[in-house]
């Protein structure tokens, strides 16, 4: 049977090598895009992400509107923040939580219209 996911015939094209080569990121830099994608690999911080994308909250909203404590909210909004897809403000004694900038707008929206396709 003919595989159609492979090369019939071993060709290099080395143009198309070099190029890849001089535009790949540093390793560092992919080693960081790929513990910031692992942040989006847990189905928590995407109900956390997500109840923020719909409005700003504090930690006791949080655990309300996901059904968990504000114990482990607290952990993975820690996590979120570090890495800075959350941004915080005080009002008196309250902490609201919001998504950090519009790029984690544009990430979630996305991730759902890929699925959605």
């Amino acid at each position: 049977m003919e595989r159609l996911d492979c090369c019939q015939e071993k060709q290099i094209h080395p143009n198309r090598i070099e190029k890849v080569k001089n535009l790949l990121p540093q390793d560092e830099v992919l080693y960081d895009l790929a513990e910031l994608f692992k942040i989006f690999g847990d189905s928590t911080r995407i109900k956390l992400l997500y109840a923020l994308y719909e409005s700003e909250l504090c930690v006791c909203d949080l655990a309300d509107v996901l059904g968990l404590t504000q114990s482990a909210v607290s952990h993975q909004l820690r996590l979120l923040k570090s890495s800075k897809l959350v941004k915080f403000r005080r009002e008196g004694k309250t902490v609201f939580y919001s998504l950090a900038d519009d790029h984690v707008v544009r990430i979630l929206s996305q991730g759902m219209e890929h699925l959605e396709e």
